[in-house]
C-alpha cells in the first residue's frame, strides 16, 4: 500500500535530498505563476488546484519528476518539451539533471490558459 501524506510538505519531505531539491524547485516554480492556487495531495502525488479543482499534479520517482497534465503549446514550446515528453500529457525531468524551472513556468501558464478558457466556454454555454 503506498503511503499518505497528509500535506505537500510530509510528501516533498518523503524523498531523498536530491528529489526533494527538484520537488521543491518544481513546486516554487509552479506558485510563481499561479500564486492563487491551493495545494493538496491528490492520487497520492503533490498538486495545485483553482476553485477546488486539479490544475497540474507533480510527482517524485526514482529517475525523474513528473508534471501531469501537460498541454500541447505553440512549436517553440513543443521544441522545448520534446525531450522530456513521455506520452500526450506527461512530462519526466531525470532527476540526474536540473529541472528547467523557466519550462516549468510555461507548463504551469498553459494549464491556466486552458482552465480560463474552459471557464469562459462554461459561462458563454451557462448563458445561452
Amino acid at each position: 500500500m503506498a503511503p499518505r501524506f497528509a500535506s505537500v510538505d510530509d510528501y516533498i519531505a518523503s524523498y531523498d535530498e536530491e528529489t526533494r531539491t527538484q520537488l521543491a524547485g518544481v513546486r516554487d516554480a509552479i506558485r510563481e505563476v499561479a500564486p492563487q492556487a491551493g495545494e493538496k495531495i491528490s492520487y497520492g502525488m503533490a498538486s495545485f488546484t483553482l476553485d477546488g479543482k486539479p490544475l497540474i499534479y507533480y510527482a517524485g520517482w526514482k529517475n525523474h519528476v513528473g508534471l501531469y497534465p501537460v498541454p500541447t503549446g505553440d512549436e517553440d514550446f513543443e521544441e522545448a518539451i520534446g525531450p522530456y515528453r513521455r506520452s500526450k500529457d506527461t512530462v519526466r525531468f531525470p532527476i540526474s539533471r536540473p529541472v528547467p524551472l523557466e519550462l516549468i513556468g510555461e507548463i504551469t501558464e498553459l494549464c491556466l490558459e486552458r482552465r480560463r478558457a474552459r471557464a469562459a466556454a462554461e459561462a458563454d454555454e451557462a448563458a445561452s
